[in-house]
């Protein structure tokens, strides 16, 4: 059995919402799924993606194999960062000091990018986004 990490679709017609979630590959799309990984909203501003690392982990060092789009969003949590370091038999010392390194990467990045779209008198996506509620599941 070939374990992938994929998206499972829900929601409305033009309101997805995905789960996260690891499958038997020869499932159907949104069929039956071994385990809950995460959820992604993409239609929220920003995007909120919610991510059980621990059982992300789990399920990579299984040798599940995540989707394209799964990849995208386990790379922007800092997941494949992570399994990679573990693959590479890192210590716990040394996983926490080169994540928090790119977590100031990111941080300095986005702090960039916010400056410069203030200097062009752009509005910032916060400013832009219409007010909206999070619920938590």
């Amino acid at each position: 059995m070939s374990v992938r990490i994929r998206l499972m679709r829900l929601g409305r017609k033009k309101n997805p919402q995905y789960r996260i979630v690891a499958v038997d590959s020869r499932r159907k799309r949104d069929g039956a799924y071994l385990e809950l990984v995460g959820r992604y909203h993409p239609r929220l501003r920003p995007a909120k993606i919610e991510i059980f690392e621990n059982k992300a982990l789990r399920w990579l060092q299984k040798g599940a194999l995540p989707s394209d789009t799964v990849r995208n969003l386990f790379s922007q949590a800092g997941i494949m960062l992570k399994f990679d370091l573990l693959k590479r038999n890192k210590s716990a010392e040394e996983i926490a000091e080169e994540t928090s390194r790119w977590q100031a990467q990111v941080s300095d990045r986005i702090a960039r990018k916010e400056a410069r779209s203030k200097r062009k008198g752009k509005k910032t996506e916060e400013e832009s986004a219409p007010a909206v509620e999070k619920q938590e599941s």
